[in-house]
């Protein structure tokens, strides 16, 4: 067996262990995962929040606060237990935690598992000073191999799906955990492994890429200019983006899809750390360029000559109560199939 197989597969070699060294160093001073440029905040206020409205959600905690609620109503239980994979901080678990609260909801458990000692503690810290630490619990653990001691009444799963290698197992043990009637809730990235564009959607980068001044190709992350946007491999180190584009097949292989939400794609890197700093969210050109990057993204979701590289999803082990796909961009429709 390769050490790319034995990686796939979980196996515990050097090649592995030297990841997880490189995970939690890459992650345990990270006080906040989800800090963004301002040019971000204008793209989702402008286009994704109209898309989350119409599904009755104002913010991404939304998603999982109603959805974890939704899902105890459907399994009946008085003190229902979630189980939340890839926590790192557990800043949005808290947050989660104290929405569910606001609906009505006093006796339940969020079980949050991650494999940084250091992202825990902090999140043990976070949920005392917001005064939640009844409602969470915290397992340090490896999502690769990790058995589930219990039935959980939902399953969420925040941007911590494409840092998992053995996806498989993982979506196995999810299935097999979950209640017959619980949900399993979803948001992360889809995309090409390693947060690589496809082919396709690299030639329309490289379209913008040569419209922007050149002080606006400046990466912020790697500290370089690029004078033409290079297709960086993020899953080079640990395990970013390791299996991203198996998500999506793999969750429609498993599970079937109750709500669905995919959006973005070659917008991705002018608006995201690495780039997005070089924007002003309130200049006139700025905008209008951002506009037209998402127009394209979403006119190219609807022919199919590209994909989307974000989701949002609630999943179910039966039959759902309905099928609810934003923009009418099914799950299926949704796969990038390599080659």
């Amino acid at each position: 067996m390769s050490i790319d197989e034995g990686l796939q597969h979980g196996r515990r070699d050097d090649a592995y262990l030297e990841k997880i060294r490189q995970e939690q160093a890459n992650y345990r001073d990270v006080l906040d995962v989800n800090a963004l440029p301002p040019i971000f905040h204008y793209w989702s206020h402008t286009y994704l929040r109209p898309i989350f409205e119409a599904f009755g959600i104002g913010h991404p905690d939304d998603w999982f606060a109603q959805h974890l609620v939704a899902s105890a109503q459907r399994t009946g239980s008085p003190q229902p237990v979630f189980v939340s994979v890839g926590a790192g901080n557990c800043d949005t678990e808290v947050r989660v935690a104290k929405l569910i609260k606001a609906a009505g909801l006093d006796q339940f458990v969020i079980e949050c598992i991650d494999i940084n000692d250091a992202m825990l503690r902090r999140g043990r810290e976070f949920a005392a000073q917001e005064g939640v630490e009844e409602h969470l619990s915290f397992v340090e653990a490896d999502f690769n191999d990790w058995k589930a001691s219990r039935v959980y009444d939902a399953v969420m799963a925040n941007q911590s799906l494409h840092h998992v290698l053995n996806l498989e197992g993982l979506f196995d043990e999810v299935k097999r955990s979950l209640h017959p009637e619980g949900f399993f809730v979803v948001s992360d990235i889809i995309g090409r492994n390693g947060h690589q564009r496809w082919p396709e959607a690299l030639e329309v980068l490289h379209r913008f890429w040569a419209e922007m001044p050149e002080a606006y190709r400046y990466n912020h992350l790697l500290k370089r200019h690029e004078a033409l946007y290079e297709n960086w491999d993020c899953s080079g180190e640990g395990f970013e983006g390791i299996r991203a584009q198996d998500i999506l097949p793999l969750l429609l292989q498993r599970f079937q899809f109750h709500k669905s939400i995919a959006f973005g794609n070659v917008i991705d890197p002018f608006i995201d750390r690495a780039f997005g700093h070089n924007f002003d969210a309130d200049a006139a050109w700025d905008r209008t360029f951002i506009d037209r990057i998402h127009a394209h993204d979403e006119a190219s979701f609807q022919d199919g000559t590209l994909k989307p590289t974000h989701l949002f999803a609630v999943l179910t082990i039966g039959e759902p109560p309905s099928r609810e796909y934003s923009r009418g961009l099914s799950p299926e429709a949704c796969v990038r199939i390599p080659g």
